[in-house]
């Protein structure tokens, strides 16, 4: 009888029947067909655009729009790994002599690029020496006992493990496990508004107001060092948090509450979510040590007006101290297991088609047809700003948050020559339109919160719509009184 049974046990456990099976392979068949139509709508499109355009502009400037329409329309489908159009850019602009090597190859050099990676290094320090598991101890005894404290405590944490982790998809990645478990033990069940609210105001609360501070997401590096790249311009990460953290992050993150409470109503938590484990304990000398070293980063960003290091650096000198094998402050093979490549490659991938697009000198000619449509006026800076706003918005939508910069850097000092604006006042109306997500599509830390939190997509594009309109009416004729107090207009 007992061998009867561990016989009979795998396959009673393991056999499937045909037309589970059968399901299965249609669905993923299925999967591939949408997969290969969008690919290969995206790159007919890109060869389309490439010889129409070669009939009226040189070369260079044809084959680079057609390689913008490649990478931009394979990122906006997510056809394929972002890492691949990147990859695909450096391998086409180099062999058909698109743009020289040293701008294909830009986004390497930049400081936003190393900042990007000691952000994957902090974040694996992080998880290495324990000290997320106390901070979500510390987050579990802060939120309270009703649910609106719950809600307002995990956005507060959001926001502020923002200013310590500058990459969103490792502070997503770090913030949705804790959470979950804080839903359980709150008693929040799959599918409850309660869980659906926990949930959303951990990804976008340390998402969408993140955006006011200069590390802290993907499009505001990239903002960064092209600006650098292209202009010299270095954008001090204080005189950056002052122009935009009071209303698109304090303000964004107070109304992304009041949100979250109207549209996802909850009872309170039936239990209280202290936790005994890592409190209670003292702080291990490598917990201390690495406290120590995001508190210094801290300071020298805010501080980087005085000293003028930039944010780049800062960071990958606390990421050497980190991989340093006497700190034991990451694994020994932390390069090789714990940090993904992709995100470097996509941003610098992006980086470098912003360069190939000034290089090419196919922003300038983009920009003659942009004028005739957008009808800027020197002696109407307020009406320029709207405009400018309104088009990186249309980007946006059309593609995703990162390619705002890319495409709209490039041609920044153009638009400052048409509308009289400074250079520093049109590259910020980037941030308006970057910050202010419309579907969850463009932010892919958004679609990493939902696949990591099971999410309803339903109710993160309503969550979506909603901050998207308060911003537009609300928060963005805010921001633009703020600049006019500080002497921006």
């Amino acid at each position: 009888m007992s061998e009867h049974r561990l016989q009979s046990q795998p396959v009673s456990t393991d056999t499937e029947r045909p037309e589970d099976i059968s399901a299965s392979i249609k669905a993923s068949s299925s999967r591939l067909s949408r997969r290969s139509q969008q690919i290969i709508a995206v790159v007919t499109a890109a060869i389309i655009t490439g010889f129409i355009t070669a009939e009226f502009l040189p070369f260079q400037m044809a084959a680079a729009l057609a390689l913008t329409v490649l990478c931009i329309g394979l990122w906006a489908t997510a056809a394929v790994p972002e890492y691949w159009p990147a990859l695909a850019f450096f391998m086409v602009a180099m062999v058909f002599e698109i743009a020289p090597a040293q701008a294909v190859f830009s986004g390497f050099q930049s400081s936003t690029f190393w900042l990007l990676f000691s952000g994957l290094i902090l974040g694996a320090a992080i998880n290495f020496t324990g000290l997320g598991r106390r901070a979500a101890a510390l987050l579990s005894r802060m939120i309270g006992t009703r649910y609106s404290s719950v809600i307002s405590g995990i956005v507060v944490f959001g926001l502020a493990l923002a200013f310590l982790m500058p990459s969103a998809m490792g502070r997503i990645v770090l913030l949705m496990p804790i959470i979950i478990a804080l839903a359980d033990h709150s008693g929040y069940p799959a599918g409850s508004n309660g869980r659906i609210g926990m949930l959303t105001a951990a990804a976008f609360g340390t998402c969408l107001p993140a955006f006011a501070i200069l590390p802290s997401n993907a499009p505001n590096m990239i903002l960064a060092g092209m600006a650098e790249n292209l202009y010299g311009q270095n954008l001090a990460y204080w005189d950056y948090l002052l122009l935009h953290f009071p209303v698109l992050g304090a303000l964004k993150a107070a109304l992304l509450v009041c949100v979250i409470l109207w549209i996802f109503p909850d009872r309170a938590p039936t239990q209280s979510t202290p936790s005994q484990s890592d409190t209670s304990n003292p702080m291990s000398s490598e917990e201390r040590r690495l406290s120590a070293v995001l508190g210094l980063c801290l300071i020298l960003w805010f501080t980087d007006g005085v000293h003028n290091i930039s944010p780049g650096w800062i960071g990958l000198a606390a990421a050497l101290y980190c991989l340093w094998p006497s700190s034991r402050l990451t694994s020994k093979n932390c390069l090789n297991e714990d940090i993904k490549y992709a995100p470097l490659l996509f941003v610098a991938g992006i980086m470098g088609l912003g360069a190939v697009i000034s290089a090419t000198g196919l922003g300038e000619s983009l920009l003659q047809s942009l004028n005739e449509q957008a009808g800027f006026s020197a002696d109407q800076p307020f009406s320029n700003i709207v405009v400018l706003t309104a088009i990186s918005t249309l980007v946006a939508i059309v593609t995703n948050l990162p390619d705002v910069p890319a495409i709209l850097t490039p041609i920044a000092s153009d638009l400052t020559s048409l509308t009289g604006l400074p250079l520093t006042t049109v590259l910020m109306t980037q941030v308006l339109a970057f910050s202010n997500v419309f579907l969850p599509y463009q932010a892919p830390p958004l679609i990493t919160a939902i696949q990591l939190g099971q999410l309803p997509i339903k109710a993160v594009t309503k969550l979506c719509l909603i901050m998207f309109a308060i911003s537009a009416v609300l928060l963005t004729p805010f921001d633009l009184l703020w600049w006019q107090i500080l002497g921006m207009l």
